[in-house]
């Protein structure tokens, strides 16, 4: 497991049995933000026009965002098995909720929202998240799954994570915590 103590860039990695031909890269960003929150920058790169993009639209909570493209963290405190999930849809929607352990759990309120940036271009999306420490599980250090769900016109999904386990694509698998993150 990789420990991040300061700004780190990672790749994520596509899923094997969800192979994406319109996705060259997806990217991602970690800060620790002054207060201890957290900052996300997710950046999409490849043929935007072969994906379903929600347009703009409220920054409110909604469900079911992963069924559709989303950006996706997940946070355990060190040692878990307790740990949050927030996705974070380009349409400026999102969803927190918090576990127990794996997949045991429900929605997790938040006040205030997190808050989401989105720039687009031709062939690049970027989404910034920033999730305040109030909504980041207790203890230190933490560790750190990040993820997206694309779907292309077609209405097929692809899976991208910073580590996949073995066998369908899980997100919440203990093993997708791939990096640990040290707060102050």
């Amino acid at each position: 497991m990789n420990s991040v103590a300061g700004p780190v860039f990672l790749d994520l990695a596509c899923h094997p049995q969800t192979p994406s031909p319109a996705l060259q890269r997806i990217a991602a960003a970690v800060v620790v933000a002054p207060g201890d929150s957290l900052s996300l920058v997710f950046a999409i790169e490849g043929d935007l026009s072969r994906l379903r993009i929600p347009e703009p639209g409220l920054a409110q909570r909604a469900d079911g965002l992963w069924a559709h493209t989303c950006l996706e963290a997940f946070v355990m405190a060190e040692g878990g098995p307790g740990y949050r999930e927030f996705n974070f849809s380009p349409s400026g929607e999102w969803a927190a909720y918090d576990f127990r352990g794996y997949r045991d759990g429900g929605e997790l309120q938040t006040d205030p929202a997190p808050v989401i940036v989105v720039r687009r271009s031709r062939e690049r999306l970027e989404l910034d998240a920033k999730i305040c420490h109030d909504f980041l599980p207790r203890g230190r250090p933490l560790r750190l799954g990040l993820s997206a769900v694309l779907e292309d016109t077609g209405g097929e999904l692809s899976y991208w994570a910073l580590r996949h386990p073995a066998g369908k694509p899980d997100f919440h698998h203990p093993d997708a915590f791939a990096i640990q993150l040290e707060l102050p």
